[in-house]
């Protein structure tokens, strides 16, 4: 059996961050990885001379100021860096009753749409994104590592005391005690649960106001910004510094268990039985598949109590299409956000997020032609108990649906269509290895903000979870913070 300091299962954002922020510091890293490349629901698939991104391409911590710039931080550490091109406009929202509105990166021109269109509402807009403004202002001046850690809290606690404290105020608190504090209007209440809802999959009041901080805010300060070559360019260098900096990374190399001894983790066991030992072993798979498949023993108390807070998130029914660029008007905006009825903001396939990153750099595809990737929330009941015979029919009747409600932002795509792939939640589970498609974890019911979210440490000694299971959630700069925090706190325990 080979002995490594760390081994991390998975090679998703998060794990890639905690391996090789681990690396940097001299550490001996294995990263075991199922599939043929690296990033999980951030890597990509080639077809016809068209590169996908397998999830969203709205991407933030590209910046390059503040502490907030994960990603920008993550690469710097490895000595490696990607081109990136910055998007003028997060979304552009088309919502019930001709609610048509864009959030630019220039802040006070996102204002003044909502401001043209909730006139009355104008002060509780600006006071509702001035809370987020708060909170986003106090992550932004702290180094973010581990909460676990005694030793860097009672630092930045001195470094920054009155930052800590604001944070500590809205540790406990959702977005929708903040919006419903400010504003009256149910539309634009409404309007405040997509906004939450597209990156968090969770309106308002479920919602964390520390999370949303980050996000209504780093919009405007470190833009989104998208990777030159794709998204997975960025687990791909991350995987170029791990290796410079003497880590490994090991592809279809399929975890089956992680070893354990009386209730200390000790290695990982491979599905043709081969065997690595390490002093500290990472899960970056969701804790169903960590506490439920790749652990024998009994599910510890912490995670039954965990799994009472919190269920899994839809997977995603998702059309990659290949579509001819005249169908695109020239002011087309890359991320497109539909919904025809606010009774549907949860439902399954009710909400459709489109992106269509060839409008911000086209060698994604061929000449005179664009990627449009246009996904929705499904749950993997939708597609069980059928044949393979009706579940093709099912995905083609579905596709169907969704192109055609496409075709009244995008007039003329079903005509204009070069490519079409379609994937389920069947197909998330397949290739991304994660229980039911699902892309992580959302609250049963109403929680005290991220209170209730784990930290990287697990009841099993030695065995630390990574990704968007654990603080502060979903979304790539949340498990790069995750990827972050997960390194520190390691690196203290094993005295570096």
């Amino acid at each position: 059996m080979s002995q490594y300091d760390v081994i991390v299962i998975g090679s998703g954002i998060g794990g890639l961050v905690t391996a090789t922020q681990l690396a940097a510091k001299g550490i001996k890293v294995l990263v075991l990885e199922r599939y043929l490349i690296p990033g999980g629901s951030a890597g990509y698939f080639e077809r016809e001379g068209y590169r996908f991104d397998v999830g969203a391409s709205m991407i933030f911590g590209f910046g390059t100021q503040g502490t907030t710039n994960l990603l920008t931080r993550a690469l710097d550490a490895v000595d490696v860096s990607i081109e990136t091109i910055p998007d003028s406009v997060q979304i552009h929202y088309h919502l019930p009753d001709n609610l048509d509105l864009k959030v630019h990166r220039e802040y006070d021109k996102f204002l003044d749409e909502l401001y043209v269109r909730f006139p009355n509402e104008e002060k509780g807009i600006k006071q509702f994104y001035d809370e987020c403004w708060k909170v986003f202002n106090c992550l932004n001046t702290m180094e973010l590592l581990s909460l676990e850690e005694v030793r860097y809290l009672t630092r930045v606690f001195f470094q920054h005391p009155l930052a800590c404290l604001g944070l500590v105020k809205y540790l406990p608190l959702n977005v929708g005690d903040i919006a419903r504090k400010h504003i009256k209007n149910p539309e634009l209440l409404k309007f405040i649960d997509m906004e939450c809802y597209c990156w968090s999959v969770v309106p308002a009041e479920k919602t964390p106001m520390i999370n949303a901080g980050m996000v209504f805010s780093d919009r405007h300060y470190g833009g989104i910004n998208y990777p030159k070559g794709g998204v997975g360019q960025i687990a791909l260098k991350l995987v170029e510094g791990l290796e410079k900096h003497g880590g490994q990374i090991q592809y279809q190399a399929r975890v089956t268990e992680i070893v354990t001894k009386g209730n200390c983790a000790i290695a990982v066991k491979l599905a043709d039985g081969t065997e690595y030992q390490a002093q500290r072993i990472v899960s970056n798979a969701t804790r169903w598949d960590t506490f439920e498949k790749l652990i024998p023993q009994p599910k510890p108390k912490k995670e039954e109590k965990w799994q009472h807070n919190y269920k899994q998130s839809p997977s995603f029914l998702s059309l990659h299409l290949g579509v001819e660029a005249k169908v695109l008007p020239p002011t087309t905006e890359c991320h497109h956000i539909m919904l025809e009825n606010w009774a549907n903001l949860e439902t399954e396939q009710g909400t459709i997020f489109v992106s269509i990153p060839t409008l911000l750099d086209p060698s994604l595809a061929p000449e005179g032609y664009h990627i449009v990737h246009a996904f929705t929330p499904s749950y993997i009941d939708h597609w069980k108990g059928i044949s393979e015979q009706q579940y093709e029919y099912k995905k083609e009747e579905a596709a169907g649906r969704i192109i055609e409600r496409l075709e009244t932002i995008f007039p003329g795509i079903d005509a204009g269509l070069d490519y079409m792939e379609i994937g389920t939640p069947r197909t998330h589970r397949r290739f991304l290895g994660r229980d039911n498609g699902t892309y992580g974890p959302i609250p049963r019911r109403k929680l005290m903000g991220l209170l209730s979210m784990p930290f990287n440490r697990t009841s099993i000694k030695n065995l630390y979870c990574v990704g968007d299971s654990t603080f502060p959630g979903q979304g790539l700069n949340a498990v790069a913070f995750s990827g972050f925090s997960c390194a520190h706190r390691i690196a203290t325990d094993l005295g570096y």
